[in-house]
């Protein structure tokens, strides 16, 4: 039984120190995979980390030109709008018409009234460029918009509360057959003040300028209407 149990004391001993001096860590083999698999998870990684940047960039870059044809579209209809609220000088083939007074010598009994540009002479030959399809209009370097006046100040006239006198220098962007045929039309009120001896001359030309609105544009009473607006 001594014997026996020193035996089975031997073995346990061997066994415990065997079982000691293996290796609790994963074999080399099994080192070498993991770091296999990790390096292809760094490259799969970086790999998508590109992809977002370039998908981010290309993202930006497609946005950046919708907000820059949105911008090009919007500063379109801005510049519509100002040519057509009169804001912005203006160039294109039109007319220049020139008025002045009768240069004829006035004798007894005459009405010196006669032979003088009125403010009225003005507002009809403009009413007649703009039935001719004028598309700007000025008077003297004053352009013309939907709340411009001309009217008689004693001895002047006023365009814009500016005071205007002869020569009248008319600039219309239009046409410029259109826009003269329809000032020499019989009847018109050119041929009418040619009776009194007033002076007029309408010149084509390929090129004319008509420049900007300079005075105020104020709506106290006017308001623009909201879609919503039922009333």
């Amino acid at each position: 039984m001594a014997i026996v149990c020193l035996i089975l004391g031997v073995m346990l001993a061997i066994q415990f120190r065997a079982n000691e001096n293996s290796p609790v860590n994963p074999s080399v083999d099994r080192w070498a995979e993991i770091t296999i698999q990790l390096d292809n998870l760094r490259t799969e990684r970086d790999a998508l980390a590109d992809e977002v940047i370039s998908l981010r960039a290309k993202l930006e870059e497609t946005a950046s030109h919708q907000q820059s044809d949105a911008i090009k579209a919007l500063n379109e209809e801005l510049i519509k709008a100002n040519m057509a609220a009169g804001l912005i000088p203006v160039r294109g083939a039109g007319v220049i018409v020139t008025l002045n007074d009768s240069p004829q010598v006035l004798q007894p009994g005459d009405n010196p009234n006669l032979g003088l540009v009125h403010d009225e002479d003005l507002l009809k030959v403009v009413n007649e460029l703009k039935a001719a399809g004028a598309e700007a209009i000025s008077i003297n370097g004053n352009r013309l918009i939907s709340t411009s006046e001309i009217r008689c100040a004693g001895t002047t006239i006023l365009v814009n509360v500016n005071r205007i006198a002869p020569p009248f220098v008319i600039n219309a962007i239009g046409n410029p057959e259109t826009l003269k045929s329809s000032l020499l039309i019989t009847g018109g009120h050119l041929k009418y003040i040619e009776n009194f001896g007033i002076q007029y001359q309408i010149q084509n030309v390929d090129s004319v300028e008509v420049p900007a609105y300079k005075g105020a544009v104020k709506y106290e009473y006017a308001q623009p209407v909201k879609k919503d607006d039922n009333n």
